[in-house]
């Protein structure tokens, strides 16, 4: 088992021949052979934002015991680009040797779910999971359930696959309210990032009663401290996330997309890109609680300065893990195609963690992410000790 913070056992460094673009694969560890972690796309993507990232996937495959290690890939590439399909497709290409047989990816940053699944149709691999999937005991069978549950319709008219992640951060922010007595309908939340996990976290916090007061997006701050109509606004989403403001409702403030740091809510949603609280805008967080739905959405420094002023964050490998987690017990078979019982498992799982690294916060003063690394090492521990048993560990065994 690789420690959270030991170095990745692989840096992979790819260059589009076409573009010049480069691109990263960061395997930080493999269990079982095996490691999972999403593909993102941006403008200014680098190896070092990956290598962040694949150590946050390994904390989230431990923290929710899941029986594979941690890797992430990354590409330095706008994707309104023309051109990000082929540069996406040559990449997942040059890397087919790692995605037929031990990366599982999936969505990102800038690469949705259903494009990243159309270049692996285009590559014969026929499904992001393929590298699970292939060993299971019957890939046709493993592969239709998949297919079932990432298409299962729920209400709103969207796809249990597309939204599982945004209920995930939903279930961590009901989490915080509940451990704290706060009341749902009086709790005000602030999201920066309107796309499939902050629009999915905006959906169900809304359907639960919060007052979503502020979403954010690539064009500014969307503000209302009414509460804003979530449904309304996202049916004015294109398909990069971002609002049609010819067609606002009644009563929203548009403001600048920095203003979303400083709105004066009870949680914090940062839900868009990576390091988006930073030394330089962490004192103007209002907000009591930060909930990462944004991999590494918070540098250390701006953490530490959040935790030291009392304001909690809920790391990313906690709060934003219910996708990650959520596919692996649908590969495993814990879960199937009925969204009811996908929403139970992750509700529990997710506010039972909550409650316990608020319980250290409430009892210590101890930063949740502490609370959080001491239980993916101790979930880490088993495991190994499980592997040392006589009978050992079984590898990675797909129905």
């Amino acid at each position: 088992m690789t420690p959270s913070n030991a170095e990745p056992l692989m840096r992979l460094t790819w260059t589009d021949p076409i573009t010049g673009a480069h691109g990263y694969l960061v395997v930080h560890s493999l269990v079982s052979g095996v490691a999972t972690g999403g593909t993102r796309m941006r403008a200014g993507c680098t190896m070092s934002e990956v290598e962040d990232l694949a150590r946050g996937m390994a904390g989230k495959t431990a923290t929710f015991n899941l029986p594979v290690g941690g890797a992430k890939g990354g590409i330095d590439f706008d994707p309104k680009d023309p051109r990000a399909f082929d540069v996406l497709k040559r990449f997942c290409a040059f890397l087919r040797p790692w995605l037929d047989a031990h990366w599982v990816t999936a969505e990102d940053l800038g690469v949705p779910q259903h494009l990243i699944d159309s270049v692996f149709a285009e590559l014969g691999l026929e499904q992001s999971y393929h590298a699970a999937i292939r060993r299971s005991a019957d890939p046709a069978r493993t592969l239709r359930r998949v297919q079932a549950g990432l298409n299962a319709p729920v209400p709103g008219g969207f796809l249990l696959g597309d939204v599982v992640g945004g209920y995930g951060v939903a279930q961590a922010c009901l989490g915080v309210a509940a451990a704290w007595d706060w009341d749902a309908g009086e709790t005000t939340v602030a999201i920066q990032g309107i796309g499939t996990m902050g629009g999915g976290a905006a959906w169900y916090l809304h359907e639960a009663g919060m007052k979503v007061v502020a979403v954010a997006d690539a064009a500014g701050t969307l503000f209302a401290p009414q509460g804003l109509d979530v449904p309304a606004l996202l049916e004015l989403r294109d398909r990069f996330g971002e609002v049609d403001r010819s067609r606002l409702p009644a009563g929203v403030r548009t403001l600048a997309r920095e203003a979303v740091v400083g709105i004066d809510a009870d949680i914090f949603v940062p839900a868009a890109i990576s390091y988006a609280l930073r030394p330089d805008n962490e004192n103007l967080v209002k907000a009591k609680v930060v909930v990462e739905a944004a991999n590494a959405a918070t540098t250390p420094e701006a953490e530490a300065a959040l935790s030291a002023r009392g304001v909690a964050v809920v790391p990313d490998f906690v709060a934003n893990a219910g996708a990650a987690a959520w596919a692996w017990w649908l590969l495993l078979g814990e879960v199937g195609a009925d969204p009811a019982d996908s929403f139970l498992r992750l509700r529990t799982e997710m506010q039972a963690k909550v409650a316990l690294l608020l319980a250290e916060w409430n009892m210590d003063r101890l930063p949740l992410r502490l609370t959080g690394l001491k239980l993916a090492e101790a979930n880490r521990a088993r495991r190994a000790e499980a592997a040392l048993a006589p009978e050992g560990e079984p590898g990675l065994l797909i129905p």
